[in-house]
């Protein structure tokens, strides 16, 4: 999920009250925003091989255009929050949905691989200055004793959205409307962006902001050269031949990470505004969720670009097709999160769904690895249920124990930090599944489909270690999650 809370610290002016009509506006204008962002994080998983031959990119493009967009993602968050805080809910959030929908049409009139990964780049940073405000309007236009509600419809639509996304995607590609093909994926976004751009000039209530707000502009900017060296190692590295310079950039990147935390610690030190509660880092509990979002989500986006890659280039599937083939994954995460309600929110339900995921794909290898002739992408379904199912139950409870024990004044940072470590780890997993599948696939080449066979299997060895690291972190989480009682 894209949707978030960032860290808000400060006191805002109140907004005025504004009629339930127009609150009821506000939330549907707002889910435009955050489903444009959340299927635009998810249909070039599908799009990929199409855009790479129309385009005749590099393997390393398909990886950069799920992980360019997601990487910006990451780090504009730490700072979208506040920006909003200083400039104003609805400034922010307008000017992000009119830059995400301009970002759109430069990716669909896009004509060379630089442009397109460049605007997906851009795509990432403006939505990443739209998401975070959708909390804070929501909570502005509505009740204390409503918000709950305004909130139980936007769930519901943001997972049918990411349920829709990949074959949403590969009806627009298949379709070819206009004969513009992939690039009705970017297209779409322009008249629905500007009709919500309009609604939302008219309808969304007017927010106050801090102008004297003081912004950790340096800390973002480490944050990001962090990201952004270890992914573009990941990516870059294969292609480049690995050399030594390349992983000095990515120790380079692991250090600027580490000196993002230091500097958070001095910037509190010296009592100046910083991005994440330093805090946060000395509870056990928010520490393993940071690295268990890394490293299943990793999984999460790697695994949808894998079988994409899988279903096209290994299967001869069209973009449709291999949509619809990933409706098993979908339908089991819904069921897990049914599940997860019967198994309660526990730790004990993360592990079991942590389990399940890793069960899925095992099962998956082995539908692969024992066939004689080309898999038929159906028999994989059952697999792929299990996945999902897994899935489920292993989000569900994930950020309420993972933020456990954190302070209310800690909640906001924490939340939003929790979400980047999200897009982060969507961005490494498309990097390093992407970059175990082509390296096995690259050193097999003329194998034909056992090659592909091969190539899928390793990842999938992959995907499986990284699940399993995300199961051993759960051993520092609490049991459930831990409620502070006011007394």
């Amino acid at each position: 999920m894209s949707t978030t809370e960032m860290p808000q610290p400060v006191t805002l002016p109140e907004d005025p009250p504004v009629s339930a009509r127009r609150a009821w506006a506000a939330v549907g204008i707002i889910l435009v925003g955050e489903v444009m962002d959340l299927l635009d994080s998810l249909v070039t998983t599908i799009a990929g091989p199409t855009i790479t031959r129309d385009m005749g990119g590099s393997q390393e493009f398909i990886q950069w255009l799920a992980a360019g967009y997601t990487i910006a993602m990451a780090a504009g968050l730490l700072i979208g929050g506040r920006l909003g805080d200083k400039y104003g809910r609805k400034n922010l959030f307008l000017i992000g949905l009119a830059g995400f929908t301009v970002t759109s049409l430069v990716s669909a009139l896009a004509t060379n691989p630089e442009t397109l990964i460049t605007a997906r780049v851009l795509q990432g940073l403006l939505g990443a200055l739209m998401v975070p405000q959708a909390l804070g309007i929501i909570r502005s236009v509505f009740p204390p004793d409503k918000v709950g509600m305004a909130f139980g419809v936007t769930g519901p639509v943001m997972a049918l959205s990411g349920v829709a996304g990949p074959i949403v995607a590969g009806w627009l590609v298949d379709a070819d409307y206009f004969g513009w093909s992939w690039r009705m994926i970017f297209a779409v976004n322009v008249p629905v962006g500007v009709l919500a751009l309009v609604a939302g000039l008219a309808l969304l209530p007017r927010s106050q902001g801090r102008r004297d707000l003081k912004i950790d502009l340096m800390g973002a900017l480490i944050a990001a050269a962090g990201m952004a060296a270890l992914v573009f190692s990941l990516v870059q590295g294969r292609e480049l031949g690995w050399p030594w310079w390349v992983f000095a950039l990515m120790t380079a990147g692991v250090g600027a990470l580490a000196g993002f935390v230091r500097h958070q610690y001095h910037r509190a030190d010296k009592g100046l505004p910083t991005l994440v509660v330093p805090s946060l880092f000395k509870k056990k509990a928010f520490v393993s969720g940071l690295f268990i979002g890394i490293l299943f989500f990793s999984v999460m986006m790697g695994g949808a670009l894998l079988f994409s890659l899988f279903f096209q280039l290994g299967l001869g599937m069209s973009p449709l097709k291999a949509g619809l083939a990933t409706i098993a994954q979908a339908a089991g995460m819904l069921l897990g999160f049914g599940f997860s309600q019967a198994l309660g929110m526990a730790r004990r339900t993360m592990f079991i769904g942590f389990a399940a995921v890793a069960a899925g794909l095992l099962a998956a290898l082995g539908t692969i690895a024992v066939q004689d002739g080309p898999v038929n992408a159906w028999w994989l379904s059952p697999a792929l249920a299990v996945i999902g199912i897994g899935a489920g139950l292993a989000i569900a409870p994930f950020f309420d124990i993972a933020l456990s024990g954190v302070d209310e004044e800690e909640t906001g940072s924490a939340s939003g930090t929790l979400t980047s470590a999200q897009q982060v780890g969507n961005a490494l997993g498309a990097s390093v599944l992407g970059t175990v599948f082509f390296s096995v696939l690259n050193g097999r080449r003329g194998e034909g489909a056992s090659a592909f066979t091969a190539a899928t299997s390793t990842a999938l060895l992959v995907a499986v270690a990284l699940v399993a690291g995300a199961a051993l972190c759960t051993r520092w989480l609490p049991e459930r999650a831990v409620r502070h009682v006011e007394v």
